[in-house]
């Protein structure tokens, strides 16, 4: 029997940090940030399925999100201002995180690796779930500048007003849904969000 390398890199995400540039109160590593991009994710297709007639599974939405980043175990997590600098950039960038995708999927024993494959590679991802995952990823992005500013770091100003242009781009009913109904208790203390409703 085969070993596999693969869920022993998926274990180093948690050694990747995010916002790798700024100053941070909380740091916050790549698997954490899966985890929650997953349960927002897969509150977008809940929300899209019953309140907007979508027709979602939002469990598969859920795993998409587990793994969207997990190329960045073999790539790093490139700031934003660098990835996203100029479209030549970004295309290159987009280039390098298929190949790790790519190879990824190859640390898998073959007869997984066409169960992963929708799970990993971005070219093998709907369009609709790749948009709500994308959607979950900048709403996490939005809730860590929150988290900031809150603190007191006034570094993430910039950040939020940057993710709330990005927002724009994934504009839709659910997610509007999510930041009205989610998002003001992000700005609340363990006291008031523990209080009974």
């Amino acid at each position: 029997m085969e070993t596999s390398h693969f869920f022993a890199n998926m274990s180093r995400l948690k050694l990747i940090f995010r916002w790798p540039l700024m100053r941070t109160i909380t740091p916050e590593n790549v698997q954490e940030h899966s985890h929650q991009v997953a349960t927002v994710a897969h509150m977008l297709a809940v929300i899209k399925n019953k309140k907007f007639g979508g027709d979602l599974n939002p469990e598969h939405v859920a795993v998409v999100a587990l793994y969207h980043d997990a190329s960045e175990v073999l790539t790093g997590d490139l700031p934003s201002p660098i990835k996203y600098h100029n479209d030549e950039i970004a295309r290159a960038y987009k280039k390098i995180e298929n190949i790790a995708e790519q190879q990824l999927i190859a640390m898998l024993p073959e007869e997984f690796r066409e169960d992963f494959l929708p799970l990993i590679d971005h070219h093998e991802i709907s369009p609709e779930i790749r948009d709500i995952v994308k959607a979950a990823d900048v709403i996490c992005g939005y809730i860590k500048t929150i988290e900031e500013i809150s603190a007191g770091n006034h570094e993430f100003e910039k950040a939020k007003k940057n993710i709330e242009q990005t927002m724009k781009k994934y504009q839709s009913e659910e997610l509007k849904y999510f930041m009205d109904v989610f998002l003001p208790s992000f700005t609340l203390n363990l006291d008031e969000i523990s209080q009974p409703l």
